[in-house]
């Protein structure tokens, strides 16, 4: 980071307590049309936020707020000073870390809403696994006259990225491995493609997760695909290259015949010949001498090789 990050700590504080936004309206009142995609999106069929007593779901609150690309007129100094303080300093990358939300009473259609921000709290000097940098909290009052009905707290992390080194040309990325995925991998290594399946309920998913979304039953075992396979769907990519990879190829949605999903690639196919529909067999690939990845082959040319 630019400077002495001892020296900077102290500026940032001294915005502490300072507004974001004052008396900022909200765009639109609450209305129906806005439940009602939310809801869909969400897939939340709970009756309370339908019919002529409807309420907006809680979570919706910080929708509300939101000013879209023209912002609120509301808007205060101060917190683009802050950001300025810390683009400065070289922390010029942010993201989203959490937010909380408390709420007081729900919202019903009609409502008109106000809202004040304030800087509420910087962080001293952080190092993450993105770079070094402070987080920055806001809070925000929500308001229908003079009833307080919710407030929300949004924290992002200002940062210095960390500078990674560039991956050697031609070598393929590797695999995020954790404790949930790593059985796949243990089977792809093996040449066995694994497919979770619930032993709640018997419902096959993939990629997998650590609960089931049918049922929420946390329990599991292994099915071994059969390797057969259709393309439900694929994009030729041309831009941006990466390494490893030579423009123009096919990414494929492969249906597996037991139902479930995947990405991946047909090999041996060009990629002007991929079709939805074609036939796939799996196959297991071996990638700078120590990757393994399934991929799929035209279930034609498999069966050649199998045969030859």
């Amino acid at each position: 980071m630019a400077g002495d990050p001892d020296d900077l700590t102290p500026r940032l504080k001294a915005y502490e307590g300072c507004p974001a936004a004052v008396s900022a309206i909200g765009r639109d009142p609450v209305n129906l049309p806005m439940i009602r995609h939310w809801c869909e999106a969400l897939g939340d069929t709970n009756p309370a936020y339908t019919g002529p007593d409807a309420i907006a779901p809680p979570t919706m609150l910080q929708a509300w707020t939101m000013g879209g690309l023209a912002g609120h007129a509301g808007r205060s100094s101060s917190y683009d000073e802050l950001l300025a303080l810390l683009d400065e300093s070289g922390c010029t990358s942010v993201v989203a870390t959490d937010c909380e939300q408390e709420y007081l009473r729900p919202l019903r259609p009609g409502e008109e809403i106000t809202f004040d921000t304030v800087v509420e709290s910087v962080s001293g000097r952080k190092t993450t696994k993105l770079g070094t940098g402070h987080f920055v909290t806001t809070r925000t009052d929500v308001r229908v006259g003079e009833d307080l009905v919710g407030t929300h707290r949004f924290r992002i992390l200002k940062y210095a990225p960390v500078q990674r080194r560039k991956p050697t040309p031609g070598t393929r990325p590797r695999p995020v491995v954790n404790r949930d995925n790593a059985g796949f991998w243990e089977g792809v290594e093996q040449h066995r493609l694994l497919i979770q399946r619930c032993t709640a309920c018997a419902t096959l998913r993939f990629p997998w997760l650590p609960g089931c979304a049918r049922c929420g039953g946390p329990d599991w075992d292994t099915v071994e695909a059969s390797g057969e396979g259709t393309v439900y769907s694929y994009v030729v990519m041309h831009h941006p290259p990466f390494p490893a990879f030579d423009p123009p190829y096919a990414v494929v949605l492969v249906e597996l015949a037991e139902g479930v999903r995947m990405i991946s690639n047909v090999v041996g196919t060009p990629y002007d010949k991929v079709r939805i529909g074609m036939p796939v067999r799996l196959a297991f690939e071996r990638y700078d001498g120590d990757l393994t990845l399934p991929v799929f082959r035209a279930a034609e040319e498999a069966a050649v090789e199998a045969a030859v």
